[in-house]
């Protein structure tokens, strides 16, 4: 038997749950640079319980849908933010926490431009770009000790559009 998830268009009021969504939307905070820049100031909340934040670049692999997914994971000691570095969407898989693992997937198909931050301890998919060249800044936790819990699905995920 399997699981079948429908991706959706992610927005800022179904991912909250989750985390932040990063994009240049709604009303400008500041205007900077001689007001040549728009900046959207503070548009996700870092959060770490030791250690400190980090800038790492990653570069994956593309993937297609359908997909199925075999495991999530999620990391306790701190958030971790996905930035991608061109103007491509990709997919974003969320659970909410069930006793220690995750509950029903949700699936997100990011708009051109938008980012994500996943909150400390919240369970999602592993970096799943859709288009090349699957390169992403990502901020999160670096520090000594385990961050990383993993889940594997004992029945078959598949996302689907």
């Amino acid at each position: 038997m399997s699981v079948r998830v429908k991706t959706q268009p992610l927005t800022a009021e179904a991912f909250a749950p989750f985390g932040d969504v990063i994009e240049a939307s709604g009303s400008v905070d500041k205007l900077i640079n001689q007001g040549r820049c728009e900046r959207y100031h503070n548009r996700a909340k870092l959060d770490f319980v030791d250690g400190e934040a980090g800038i790492s670049i990653f570069k994956s692999e593309v993937f297609s849908l359908p997909l199925s997914i075999e495991m999530m994971e999620r990391h306790p000691e701190g958030s971790q933010a996905f930035l991608p570095l061109s103007n491509k969407p990709f997919l974003v898989v969320v659970a909410p926490d069930e006793g220690g693992k995750p509950g029903a997937p949700l699936a997100f198909i990011t708009n051109p431009g938008q980012g994500v931050n996943y909150h400390r301890g919240v369970w999602h998919g592993v970096l799943t770009p859709l288009h090349e060249p699957g390169l992403f800044a990502v901020v999160d936790r670096i520090g000594t000790g385990p961050n990383l819990e993993e889940h594997w699905f004992t029945e078959e995920v598949i996302l689907h559009e």
